[in-house]
C-alpha cells in the first residue's frame, strides 16, 4: 500500500535481531502453510494452520485485527491481487494463490508473502508459473540492489528494469500497492516503489528495514476493491503474483529477515554476500 510518508525509523542492532526471531518463525509458519496448499483445502484451513504455527512458536498475528482484518493471512487466489480474506473457497487445481502474512514478536514485526500453483507442476499453466518465477526472481533482484544502493528508488530500477527486460509478454507492475519500512509497526515510512521513478526517496542507511513486495500481472494494471473493502481483484480477471521478503540494513551489510539463509543461496548470483546479525 502507499502510505503517507513519515519519520524513519532506525532500529538498533538488538532490535533487528528480534525482528530476525519474528522473520525465522513468520518463514517457518508459511512454510508450513504453503505445504498444505491442495485441491480441496480451503483458504479459511490455510489461514488456521498459519494461526497455530504462529501460538506454538510464541508469536502473535501482525495481520488479525489491523484495520478490521479478520484473518492471520491473506490469501489472494487468480484474479486477486493482495488482501484476499481466507473462507470457504475451496482451492481448485491449477489455481495460483498468493499468501501473505506477519508476525511480532516482543513488539517488533516482520512481513512476508509467497505465491504458489495448487495442484503443482502437472496443474500449472506454463504462464502462471512464469507469472511467479519473474515476480519472486524481481523481489530479489531488489534486495540484491539494496547491497549496493544509495537511495530507496534504486530498488524499484532494479525490479523494473529486470521485469521489463524479459522475452515473451510483457507483464504489468502494479503501482498502486508498494512496499514499505517495518519495525515497530507492520507498516512504515518510507514507501518502496516496485517500479522507476524520477523519485530517488531516502538515503539507504543503517538501521533501515524495508519489506520489499513486488505484484505483478498477466494483463491491465486496472484493480477494483471487492465489497468485503479488503479484497483487491484485476479489472480484467487477469491473473496476479506477490512475494515479499523483510530486510535489514546494517552497519556491515544486509540480511533477509524472512529467509532461513538470509538471503545467501539466492544473492550469490549477484556475488552479494548477506551478513549475519551476530
Amino acid at each position: 500500500m502507499v502510505f503517507g510518508q513519515q519519520r524513519i525509523e532506525y532500529k538498533t542492532i538488538d532490535q533487528m535481531r528480534i525482528m530476525r526471531r519474528s522473520g525465522l518463525i513468520l518463514d517457518g509458519a508459511l512454510n508450513t502453510t504453503i505445504a498444505a496448499v491442495a485441491p480441496g483445502v480451503t483458504t479459511g484451513e490455510l489461514d488456521a494452520i498459519f494461526a497455530a504455527e504462529l501460538k506454538k512458536a510464541g508469536a502473535t498475528s501482525n495481520f488479525l485485527g489491523y484495520h478490521g482484518f479478520p484473518a492471520s493471512i491473506c490469501t489472494s487466489v487468480n484474479e486477486e491481487v493482495v488482501h484476499g480474506i481466507p473462507g470457504a473457497r475451496v482451492l481448485e487445481a491449477g489455481d495460483i494463490i498468493s499468501i501473505d502474512g506477519g508476525a511480532i514478536v516482543e513488539g517488533w514485526h516482520s512481513d512476508s508473502a509467497r505465491t504458489t500453483i495448487v495442484g503443482g507442476p502437472s496443474a500449472e499453466d506454463p504462464a502462471d508459473r512464469r507469472l511467479s518465477d519473474i515476480t519472486e526472481e524481481a523481489m530479489w533482484r531488489g534486495i540484491a540492489a539494496m547491497a549496493s544502493a544509495k537511495y530507496v528508488g534504486d530498488i524499484g530500477d532494479a525490479i523494473d528494469e529486470y521485469v521489463t527486460s524479459q522475452p515473451g509478454k510483457e507483464l504489468g507492475i502494479l503501482e498502486d500497492y508498494v512496499g514499505h519500512g517495518i519495525g515497530s509497526a507492520m507498516h512504515m515510512a518510507p514507501d518502496v516503489l516496485n517500479y522507476a521513478s524520477k523519485h530517488r526517496g531516502p538515503k539507504l542507511k543503517p538501521g533501515m528495514c524495508l519489506a520489499l513486495e513486488p505484484m505483478l500481472v498477466r494483463g491491465g494494471l486496472e484493480t477494483l476493491t471487492l465489497e468485503d473493502d479488503w479484497t483487491v481483484v484485476t479489472t480484467d480477471k487477469a491473473r496476479a503474483a506477490h512475494w515479499e521478503h523483510s530486510v535489514a540494513v546494517h552497519n556491515k551489510g544486509i540480511w533477509v529477515l524472512t529467509a532461513a539463509d538470509g538471503g545467501a543461496e539466492r544473492l550469490a548470483q549477484w556475488g552479494v554476500t548477506p551478513v549475519p546479525l551476530d
